[in-house]
């Protein structure tokens, strides 16, 4: 749920007052924008997220190579010890 400074304050308005209420909103967006600054740097930007699939990209292909020559060196000995027999 979300909910904007002006209905926070009106329904603060009511309990506590024009001052108090206005007050109180004040703070909690001081707080909100004080914490939120502070974990801006956690956030993945789009140049994160579009490096971070390149190298998803690249590690995928990488195991793709290795796969394939382990099954290449896996029927190698297979096809050696056949012909040996």
């Amino acid at each position: 749920m979300q909910v904007t400074e002006i209905e926070l304050y009106n329904a603060l308005k009511q309990k506590l007052g024009d001052q108090q209420a206005e007050t109180l909103v004040g703070y909690v967006k001081s707080e909100v924008s004080q914490k939120f600054s502070d974990n801006k740097s956690l956030f993945a930007t789009k140049e994160d997220v579009a490096n971070a699939k390149v190298d998803i990209i690249k590690w995928i292909v990488g195991v793709g190579f290795l796969q394939l020559a382990a099954v290449i060196g896996g029927l190698y000995a297979v096809v050696r010890i056949v012909v040996e027999k």
